[in-house]
This record gives C-alpha cells, sequence and structure tokens, in this order.
C-alpha cells in the first residue's frame, strides 16, 4: 500500500499508511454574514485547488443546501456517513467544520466514524483533523461554537422580531394591499399598496353597507375584476375570508399568531374598525356557518355539479292550494362556488329518487358495509316479532337483495340513513342538466 502524505496549510503530516479516499463534501451557507465566499461552486473551486496543491485522492464530489442546524434533515450528509461506514470513503475534504456540523446529533456520528477508525482524516481550508485526542477536541470545540453561534441568533432574531412589533412594525410577509419598502433602513415598514388596496377597502364596504354575501364579492374579485395579490395569485375562498378577519387592516396585529399579545401597527390603516367590526358581524348572520337547527336535506354532502365542480345545495318550497293543502316540493341545484355563471340547472327530489332507483343495478355497492347493516336490521325485526308478537322470525340475511334493500333505504330512509347507503358506494355522483350520473 502506498503512503498518502496529508498537510495542514501551515505544515506536511503524515496521516495513514493506506490511502485516504477523500469525499469533497460543498454545503451552501444560508446565513446571511456567510454569504461572502461560500456559494457550493466556489467551495468546490477552493477545496479542489488544495486536493490539488497536496495530493489528496478525491473520490467524488456531494453537493447539499440543506441547513444543518437540526440533527438528521440532510439526505446528502446522511448517505455521506453511511458509505463512510461501508468503506467507500474514509476522509472528508470541506470548506469548514460548520460544513459538517451545527448540532450535537450530526457531530457525535462524524466522531463516532474517526473512534471506529473508519474516518481516517478531515481537512478544511485552514485546518486538518485526525483520529487523535487533541484533534477530536478541536473539531467538537469548533462544531459547538456553531452551534453556539446557531442558538445565539435565534436568540437575537427573536429579540429582534419583538423589537419590532413593539415599534408597530409588521415582521412577516405584508398582506394583500399592502407592501414593504426595499430599503433596509425601512425595513418591515407596511405601505399601503396603491393598485390594490381600493379593492381591500371597497370588499369590506360592499359586505357591510351593500349587502353582498362573502362569496358574491369573492365572485366580484376573482371574475369581475380579476383580482391577483402582489404574487401574481388569486384569492381563494379560504383565504378570502381569512383576510376579511385580519384586523391588521384598520391598524391592529397579533404576533405572533395565536399568542394574545396585540400590537397597534404604525402603518395607515385601509379600512376604519367600525366598518370592520360591522363586516364581521355581516359575516357571521350569513349561511357560512351552518346555523344551530338549520334545514338539512339528505343529497346535498354527495353531489358535485357535472359542468363546474362545485357542491349541490338544496331549496325547499310549499304550495298551497285552495282546498286547503300543502305540498313540500325539494329542488337540487349548483352551489355556483366555482363557476358564478354555471347553468347546471335544478331538479326535485322526487325526480331525484327516481333516478337514483333506476341506477342501482348498474352501480357497485360495497356488500360487506350494506350486509352488516342489514344484519342489524333483521336482528332487530326479530326480536321485535319474538317480543311483542310471539314469534319466531326465520328471516336470514341471504333472503334480502341489497340491491332493493338499498331502494327501500333511499325512499323511506331518514337522512343519516340515506347517506350511510350512499357512502357505501364505489361511485361518483354529479348532477348535471337535471340528470343524475353516477361514475
Amino acid at each position: 500500500m502506498e503512503t498518502n502524505t496529508i498537510g495542514r496549510i501551515e505544515s506536511n503530516i503524515t496521516i495513514s499508511p493506506i490511502r485516504v479516499k477523500y469525499c469533497l463534501y460543498a454545503r451552501k451557507s444560508t446565513e446571511s454574514d456567510e454569504m461572502q465566499a461560500l456559494s457550493i461552486d466556489s467551495q468546490i473551486k477552493e477545496m479542489s485547488a488544495i486536493a490539488e496543491r497536496l495530493g489528496l485522492y478525491v473520490v467524488e464530489v456531494k453537493r447539499e443546501s440543506h441547513s444543518a442546524k437540526a440533527s438528521g434533515q440532510r439526505p446528502v450528509y446522511k448517505q455521506l456517513l453511511q458509505e463512510i461506514d461501508q468503506g467507500k470513503f474514509n476522509g472528508v475534504l470541506t470548506w469548514a467544520p460548520d460544513r459538517l456540523s451545527r448540532n450535537a446529533g450530526d457531530l457525535g456520528s462524524l466522531v463516532d466514524l474517526m473512534d471506529q477508525r473508519k474516518l481516517i482524516h478531515i481537512q478544511t481550508y485552514g485546518q486538518t483533523f485526525s483520529n487523535s485526542p487533541n484533534e477530536k477536541f478541536l473539531l467538537m470545540i469548533l462544531c459547538s461554537q456553531a452551534k453556539l453561534e446557531n442558538d445565539n441568533k435565534s436568540i437575537n432574531v427573536k429579540r429582534g422580531l419583538r423589537a419590532r412589533v413593539e415599534m408597530g412594525l409588521w415582521p412577516c410577509r405584508p398582506p394583500t394591499g399592502y407592501t414593504k419598502f426595499k430599503r433596509m433602513d425601512q425595513k418591515c415598514e407596511l405601505v399601503i399598496d396603491q393598485d390594490r388596496a381600493p379593492f381591500i377597502k371597497q370588499m369590506f364596504e360592499k359586505i357591510a353597507y351593500d349587502g353582498w354575501s362573502g362569496k358574491k364579492v369573492w365572485h366580484w374579485l376573482r371574475y369581475d375584476i380579476d383580482f391577483k395579490s402582489e404574487y401574481g395569485i388569486h384569492l381563494s375562498l379560504g383565504n378570502f375570508y381569512r383576510l376579511l378577519q385580519n384586523p391588521i387592516y384598520y391598524g391592529r396585529f397579533e404576533f405572533p399568531a395565536k399568542s394574545g399579545k396585540w400590537y397597534n401597527g404604525s402603518h395607515k390603516p385601509i379600512i376604519t374598525k367600525e366598518l370592520f367590526d360591522l363586516v364581521q358581524e355581516n359575516v357571521k348572520s350569513q349561511t357560512l356557518q351552518p346555523k344551530s337547527g338549520q334545514k338539512e336535506f339528505a343529497f346535498t354532502k354527495i353531489m358535485t355539479c357535472g359542468l363546474c365542480g362545485s357542491g349541490i345545495t338544496a331549496d325547499e318550497k310549499f304550495k298551497h292550494q285552495q282546498n286547503g293543502n300543502v305540498h313540500r316540493y325539494v329542488y337540487y341545484k349548483c352551489t355556483k362556488t366555482r363557476d358564478q355563471n354555471c347553468t347546471c340547472g335544478f331538479i326535485n327530489e322526487e325526480d331525484l329518487l327516481e333516478q337514483l332507483k333506476n341506477l342501482m343495478d348498474d352501480i357497485d355497492i360495497k356488500t360487506v358495509p350494506m350486509r352488516e347493516k342489514i344484519a342489524s336490521e333483521v336482528k332487530r325485526f326479530k326480536l321485535f316479532q319474538q317480543t311483542l308478537l310471539g314469534t319466531k322470525a326465520q328471516v336470514t340475511v341471504k333472503d334480502i337483495d341489497i340491491r332493493n334493500y338499498a331502494k327501500f333505504i333511499l325512499v323511506e330512509g331518514d337522512i343519516e340513513e340515506k347517506r350511510e347507503f350512499l357512502r357505501c358506494l364505489n361511485s361518483k355522483i354529479t348532477l348535471k342538466n337535471k340528470v343524475i350520473t353516477i361514475l
């Protein structure tokens, strides 16, 4: 075996009578004070020059952009440790010790490999570490120092955030309707987005003063004026309602979220608190959230519109005849959540049931859940006969046709029974132009 002579930048030393096979490991720094010459390409360039000058045998180059702050979160580094353990490498060439570890877990794995003599040598830009007590101790000190810097940075960042919010500055991404100064001396200062703030104000006013529903305003933003955020994205319906509940628009904010710590913002409000409170009352009075005692319909939660993909809602109508009779009618129609101009049409519940019954013979039913339900019903029926009629029922589950039982449930069952049955279908039910389709 040939001797591999490795050296410090200052002097050369003999590391091992066996040839050291190095892996050049380059990791991108995420810390702003290290963004100088420490990009991955520059690390590889510098360390390759050192390898050539010292005559190091580099087997492979590995690149990684994950942070070394948390233990076990770097896939390339984990692979490097595994390959050292397997004998593919026994040396590491890297820019600095903190490229390898900034936490105790990764450092421990590295030192364990050195103790087992599977990792013979670590070469950095200005230092060398071999399997000697003093050099391992120095390696642990330098990596521990990097961890201390990380911990101190975390404390300093939190302190800086507290200082900013106490000054009324918003430290996160600006909400839609605001933007931020690009200058560093005005960091975290919210300024009104002149292109979007007027629409934000109109949005609140339409709900508070014009009686518009939240969904109507959202459709106006999305389809009538094609409103987009500063990043060129349409507001989803969920984000729209969260925007309505954000008090930052009248000058107050909570930070961190759900912490109970409130601050007065130094930014200019887009709306008044009175307008904000009125919108909250109006939104709560709308049917955005189900009300206690609200009318439930059997098929509203199991069908979708076949044209636009929106959900299906129901409406109840009563017709009074001259003879005093009252007839109740239920109609199902598209909610038009995804397309305000959807032409899906509506269908009477009686027609819907008739179409479902006709489709029962062509759909796939999960027989096991249905048989369990039938067995329970048969057991109750037998118990009723034995207790009240003094007879013993001879009916078994095999005697009952599941599809006929399903048709019975659709017509005579209560809302929960109908939904329970429909959950046993391996199909999607859609309404399109008054026609029920099972896909």
